[in-house]
């Protein structure tokens, strides 16, 4: 009888046996073997502490560029931090012009839609105007008309 790996046994009956070969393969290939198991682990490890050494530089890098841990910098380095902190204050004050010229390009259709809105409520304000001019024009006509008839 088959040892019980995860599969079906009828998923092995099969005449082909490349077929079975493939699909011992799929079952098999997620199970790591011991041998393999350590240089597994090593390889963890090495890459943990590659990962570690990055983090430690990019955190002494990040102290530098705020003014921290400078004392122990020779002027090249200084000069270095230096250029790339102009750099890095040119692309936000790029960056920060471009969102200005954003925001006035916006207020700007935002004014004509205004405008616009404002022209065609006047214009029915002038219209309401109108109307409310002539009815009382009518109105005190008729009025004057029955004053005159009394």
């Amino acid at each position: 009888m088959k040892e019980d790996t995860g599969g079906k046994l009828y998923e092995f009956a099969s005449s082909s046996t490349q077929g079975i070969i493939e699909r011992y393969k799929r079952h098999t290939k997620d199970k790591v073997q011991p041998e393999n198991q350590s240089v597994d682990m090593q390889h963890r490890k090495h890459e943990t502490a590659s990962l570690m050494k990055k983090m430690e530089l990019l955190e002494s890098s990040k102290r530098k560029l705020l003014g921290e841990g400078l004392g122990s910098c020779t002027l090249e380095e200084v000069q270095q931090i230096e250029k790339q902190l102009e750099r890095s204050v040119s692309t936000i004050r790029a960056r920060k012009m471009q969102v200005f010229r954003e925001q006035m390009e916006r207020l700007k259709e935002k004014e004509k839609a205004l405008a616009a809105e404002n022209a065609m409520l006047r214009e029915k304000l002038g219209g309401l105007q109108q109307r409310t001019k002539s009815k009382e024009g009518e109105e005190k006509g008729i009025f004057i008309k029955v004053l005159s008839e009394l």
